[in-house]
């Protein structure tokens, strides 16, 4: 079964429901969400040092797009969707949920905004109460939202459970009772109730079964098309993330180190990170995502409390340069829609490594 991005190609396009025409391209649509130099930091060892989780990065999500984030563990792409979320306060920067902050809100504005911006977890055992039923569960955010009576929130939960696939008679169940697949489509349905116009997917399909995530990545898909949702999609596996994606952004160590359309991020990348990754896919990739030869990247990746001088990538870059360590990389964009943080990247692609 195809997948994700890839399957909606031959899907019926989807409409607005307002003008009852087909909707524009998500390049051409007014962004949702806009990021406006982002920082996010804790402080650790009794606030005598400071953790860097993300350190300076811009960017919109615009309508009906899928945004995929992706990186290493410890690159920041988690603590990027807990703040688009509303789960964590910038330290500094903004985040405009439809040109507005939500920090700058009342409390009861704030709680009428936020079922907008939704956010799925990684493990969907720990996202379900085990003492609750699959129906209360779906049912506790029109509860939390004061939405309906009981029986229009009930109606609405088992609605929601069977758009996700799952059968009327799985609501009296418990979350043991159910596979991980069936818990992760309970999390997408509970999120679903609020209508949200947009959804962070924080690694949603990491961890299921190989043979379930297909049929995940195929829901999602299916319900972008018939709700025009929007999506953040987080993960370290870029196979999944090439297949959902309208673009992607690779994330190291706080920063941002390219930013385009998937397919270009893909299969022409720009940054020595991103084509790194690429060359690191054990699953077998098409053969224009393919490079010649695996890269190696030396190292782990270093501490967020006291990063690099200059370029964040440096120490394990296989290019890198005296002026890396010297002077920070520019934001450049040298492809349309198409942005690297690199001194020696051209439009033609990454700057070879050192001899």
């Amino acid at each position: 079964m195809s997948m994700g991005r890839h399957a909606t190609h031959s899907a019926a396009p989807a409409t607005d429901a307002a003008a009852g025409g087909p909707l524009a391209t998500p390049g051409d649509r007014p962004p949702v969400l806009r990021v406006e130099d982002l920082r996010i930091r804790f402080p650790v060892n009794n606030g005598l040092e400071t953790v860097k989780a993300v350190d300076g990065v811009d960017f919109e999500v615009r309508q009906g797009e899928t945004f995929g984030v992706i990186g290493e563990s410890g690159s920041g792409k988690t603590t990027i969707g807990r703040a688009l979320a509303c789960l964590l306060q910038p330290t500094s920067g903004r985040i405009l949920h439809d040109g507005v902050d939500p920090a700058t809100l009342s409390r009861s504005a704030f709680r009428r905004r936020r079922r907008d911006y939704q956010i799925i977890f990684q493990d969907p055992n720990a996202a379900l109460n085990p003492r609750m039923t699959i129906l209360d569960s779906v049912m506790e955010p029109l509860r939390i939202a004061g939405e309906g009576d009981d029986a229009a929130r009930r109606r609405a939960a088992t609605e929601a459970l069977v758009r996700v696939g799952l059968a009327p008679e799985a609501g009296v169940r418990y979350p043991h009772q159910l596979s991980g697949g069936q818990k992760q489509r309970v999390n997408i349905a509970r999120v679903l109730t609020l209508r949200p116009r947009m959804i962070v997917c924080d690694e949603v399909v990491a961890a299921l079964d190989v043979s379930i995530r297909g049929d995940v990545l195929n829901l999602f898909a299916d319900l972008q098309r018939e709700f025009g949702l929007t999506y953040v999609f987080i993960t370290h596996d870029i196979s999944v993330v090439s297949h959902i994606s309208d673009r992607i952004a690779v994330t190291y160590l706080g920063k941002f180190m390219e930013l385009g359309p998937a397919d270009a991020v893909t299969e022409k990348p720009l940054h020595p990170y991103t084509q790194a990754l690429l060359s690191a896919e054990p699953v077998p990739l098409p053969s224009s995502m393919r490079v010649n030869r695996r890269i190696m990247l030396e190292g782990e990746i270093p501490s967020p409390v006291s990063p690099p001088s200059g370029c964040r990538f440096r120490t394990r870059c296989p290019s890198a340069q005296t002026r890396c360590a010297a002077e920070e990389p520019a934001w450049r964009e040298l492809r349309p829609d198409h942005w690297v943080a690199c001194h020696f990247a051209t439009p033609e692609g990454p700057p070879p490594p050192n001899a």
